[in-house]
């Protein structure tokens, strides 16, 4: 049976990921510190990771709309404080 037009079916995707092995290991003994599988630890690792990364990059605006002397700067940083508060720092 097909799915009508209107709906949309989800599906989480696979990734394929080539690992070397000093980097498995250590993935490995994350993942069994944690007491969890390899695969769910792998995949809170890069949650983190672009996490981390959009946060950078949130920063770097900022830091650059601060240089330009842009109006709303002030509340662009506010926006960002408030999002940290309780975050672990790196």
């Amino acid at each position: 049976m097909m799915a009508p037009d209107s709906v949309t079916i989800r599906m989480m995707a696979r990734l394929n990921l080539t690992l070397d092995a000093d980097t498995l290991d250590r993935l490995e003994r994350h993942a069994n510190s944690l007491g969890r599988a390899r695969a769910s630890a792998a995949r809170d690792l890069l949650v983190g990771a672009l996490d981390r990364v959009e946060r950078l990059a949130r920063l770097e605006q900022l830091a650059r709309d601060y240089a330009s002397d842009r109006d709303d700067a002030a509340l662009l940083l506010a926006e960002i404080e408030a999002g940290q508060v309780g975050m672990p720092h790196d």
